[in-house]
């Protein structure tokens, strides 16, 4: 049974199967991340593609998260400086990871119940980030390591 779907102001990536949610307020750098996770992934050989971005709509279904993206802006990213551009893109994925992007530095170390979040009834794992050049690979190698132990 499939929970009713709500919209969140967030960035939707697929890396693999993988999707990666990221969330941040407006200005926190959203595509930018979701732009250089999809050109590491890529670059490093594998599959990634844009889902959503800046508006996501998400929905529990059977314990899953998935993700789609909003209309109007389905198959566009913000590009700082050009607004929104085509990009490839996803109809959905299945979200195996979280990213919130703060206005603070997070902790270094965090707490275990940092790590996870609760979304549509889902407990997801989570990475706090200040958003920051090169925090794709430290997102790239979250995924791993969250995807490894699930």
């Amino acid at each position: 049974m499939s929970e009713q779907a709500s919209r969140i102001h967030a960035s939707t990536i697929a890396i693999g199967e993988a999707g990666i949610l990221i969330r941040g307020p407006s200005g926190s750098g959203k595509s930018t991340l979701a732009l250089a996770l999809i050109a590491t992934a890529t670059q490093a050989g594998s599959f990634a593609r844009l889902v959503a971005d800046d508006r996501t709509e998400i929905a529990g279904h059977a314990g899953r998260l998935l993700a789609r993206p909003v209309a109007p802006l389905e198959g566009l990213v913000e590009r700082r400086g050009l607004g929104l551009t085509p990009e490839p893109h996803l109809p959905a994925v299945q979200v195996r990871l979280i990213v919130d992007l703060l206005a603070d530095e997070p902790a270094r170390m965090p707490e275990p119940e940092d790590l996870i979040d609760r979304l549509a009834g889902i407990d997801l794992p989570r990475l706090r980030l200040a958003g920051r050049p090169g925090d794709e690979r430290l997102v790239l190698a979250a995924l791993k390591l969250f995807l490894d132990q699930s």
